[in-house]
């Protein structure tokens, strides 16, 4: 026999129950009333609220000039209120008691000049109302290493006292792990402990429950983050399910469990856990029965079916214009060719046969023709933005390949949903070609899913990379060592130097480091995309310096010379150069030797450009080098007389 268990502290918390009240209370008395995002993490609220006259805006220039607005449970920024007051609408404030607290908090130690560190989602509602009360005075932060990085970064030089708040329903395990995080004993941070009461308790008894059950049914919005959160509790201990109503059950293949615990989110109705339960029930009391003829299967025919509901139906006829499917019902379905499919080249047979099971959504029931009308596009897209909005939520990196160049971005498809990139987000330069991009595959995160503004989703590319060369840089400072060597490209090119890419970080090779020849510009020796192998010579992780070397000993003309020639060798030489006292001649490429004027000829010299020109070989003696000073002495007078010598 099987056992269901709800736990105690499910559904509406006393902030939601308060925004949701405040607004049906409204709605009894005046219908012209506008909620500033949706009320509450819950469709079926949100829906029927709108049947009663709600309406959803998500900017404030949405309003209309005598709508009462009421600001949800998450809370806005100060500056929500003034452009409200500024329009002259009535507001109906109802922000949570807890989040009101966090309002106060940070405006006031803003005040008292106090740096604030918010522990949360830095795209949820709530947390964007936060900061908007701390005069962009603050940094959200998502988990415990992003806050070991600020302190071991960035607090020493903030010089700034610490005021640490969290969103309220901030996962309490990592809100732990968190402040395992912050120094001990610090006189300049202050710690508020702003995680809701009833989050804390819910999530704890969450996992309780969770740890004695074999199955757990999360109830509530999708896109609910106590929700999710309490998903993500549960599923270490037992198999969990994140459903939003009892509809979704009928949906799942849910093995049978003997021990079953049901929590809720703190936007989900008791009558929505109240039918999980009982539908739980029923389909736990399936699965022990074994016959195919049962009461279930009678009552399965005389069931209500409802707009948005999801069902499974099995495939009966396929045409050129569509399908009928059998849903278990009295009513017969129909799903029209283009909710089947946005691919105009696609007939009904290229996507199902006669027997498919397949998932759909209700768009319309006609019971007096006995039709239903559904979907299976609005389906895959519902279900391929959610996983969007997932991937929003959770920083995921997407990979999509770019579909279109339109004005302002690109747009590429995942899962069936259309995705925004602006041209400053694609990480190429400014007023870069876009169709360079076409059909390659990107890496991309979603910063922007907003389910009730047609579906709208706006991805950055430009984050990917930039958290890749975070992660470089980060890795590169760990580990690197003066000496090391690299393989990089070179980047960019200055009059002081050449950059260098040494995976994900950029070193810089002064101009002098980069031939031992004097050069002008470091033009002279190495181009943009040049390959160099460099190593390090100094580094400055405060200044995010790193100083490369390229010039290897080997090949500096020195060595060479020295290995080539010793004094009284003899040497072909080439006049480079001709002054009034001399001439410097090239010995090998970067070592000039001077032929002193008395040197030329075993006679008196009056100009050296009688016996020499520029560009002239002639045969030389090494009669001195010093090593120490760079300076080689050349003569040809001492051949001259060798040569006389020879002769006698």
């Amino acid at each position: 026999m099987f056992n269901i268990t709800v736990a105690n502290y499910s559904g509406f918390c006393y902030g939601v129950d308060k925004a949701v009240k405040k607004v049906y209370n409204e709605l009894a008395v005046n219908t012209n009333v506008a909620t500033l995002g949706p009320i509450i993490h819950n469709k079926d609220v949100v829906n029927d609220m709108e049947e009663h006259g709600a309406r959803i805006i998500n900017d404030i220039s949405e309003l209309q000039n005598d709508e009462t607005v009421v600001i949800r449970s998450h809370g806005v920024g100060r500056h929500i209120y003034e452009e409200i007051e500024k329009k002259g609408n009535r507001i109906i404030d109802a922000t949570c008691p807890f989040v009101s607290r966090i309002h106060k908090i940070v405006a006031e130690k803003t005040l008292e000049g106090f740096f604030i560190l918010i522990a949360g989602d830095k795209n949820h509602p709530e947390v964007q109302g936060i900061v908007g009360h701390c005069d962009e005075n603050c940094l959200v932060f998502k988990d415990n290493f992003e806050l070991k990085a600020f302190f071991e970064k960035k607090y020493k030089n903030l010089k700034k006292r610490l005021a640490i708040v969290s969103q309220t329903t901030y996962n309490i395990i990592m809100w732990d792990m968190c402040l395992k995080e912050i120094p001990k004993d610090d006189p300049n941070v202050v710690i508020f402990d702003t995680i809701c009461n009833s989050t804390e308790t819910r999530q704890r008894e969450a996992e309780n429950l969770a740890r004695k059950s074999d199955l757990m049914l999360v109830v509530g919005g999708k896109h609910s983050s106590n929700t999710v959160k309490l998903f993500d509790v549960c599923s270490k201990y037992c198999r969990t399910y994140h459903i939003e109503n009892a509809g979704e059950l009928l949906t799942l293949k849910i093995p049978y469990a003997e021990n079953i615990g049901i929590t809720a989110g703190a936007s989900t109705p008791a009558h929505i856990i109240k039918e999980v339960k009982t539908t739980m029930t029923e389909i736990l009391k399936d699965n022990l029965n074994e016959e195919i003829f049962n009461e279930e299967m009678i009552d399965q025919s005389f069931k209500k079916i409802h707009t948005r509901d999801r069902v499974t139906a099995v495939v009966e006829s396929v045409n050129a214009n569509g399908i009928l499917v059998s849903l278990g019902a009295k009513q017969t379905g129909f799903v029209a060719l283009a909710d089947l499919t946005d691919d105009p080249t696609k007939k009904p047979s290229d996507i199902v046969s006669v027997g498919d099971e397949i998932e759909l959504i209700v768009t319309k029931v006609n019971d007096q023709d006995g039709i239903v009308n559904l979907s299976k596009k609005k389906l895959d897209e519902q279900a391929g933005f959610d996983k969007v909005i997932k991937a929003k939520e959770e920083a995921t990196v997407l990979e999509a390949v770019v579909k279109n160049v339109v004005k302002g971005g690109v747009l590429v498809s995942y899962n069936g949903v259309k995705i925004f990139i602006p041209a400053s987000l694609t990480g190429l330069p400014r007023n870069a070609d876009l169709e360079q991009l076409m059909k390659k595959k990107v890496q991309f995160v979603v910063i922007e899913a907003d389910e009730n503004h047609r579906r709208r989703a706006v991805g950055s590319m430009r984050a990917v990379t930039d958290a890749q060369k975070e992660e470089a840089k980060a890795k590169f400072w760990s580990v690197a060592k003066i000496g090391d060597t690299f393989t990089g490209k070179v980047k960019s090119i200055t009059s002081f130097g050449a950059f260098v890419d040494i995976g994900g970080i950029d070193g810089m090779v002064h101009i002098s480091e980069l031939s031992w020849k004097r050069i002008k510009h470091p033009s002279e020796v190495v181009s943009i995309g040049d390959t160099l192998e460099v190593y390090i010579k100094d580094l400055n992780q405060e200044e995010n310096r790193i100083s490369l070397g390229y010039k290897k000993d080997e090949d500096n003309p020195w060595t060479i010379f020295k290995e080539k020639y010793a004094e009284g060798d003899v040497a072909t030489v080439t006049i480079v150069s001709i002054t009034s006292f001399g001439a410097f001649a090239r010995i090998i490429d970067g070592i000039d030797g001077l032929i002193h004027i008395s040197q030329l000829a075993d006679r008196k010299v009056e100009s050296v450009k009688e016996v020499l020109s520029v560009g002239q070989e002639v045969e030389a003696k090494i009669i001195s080098v010093d090593f120490d000073a760079k300076r080689v002495s050349l003569s040809i007078r001492e051949l001259s007389e060798r040569t006389d010598e020879d002769a006698e």
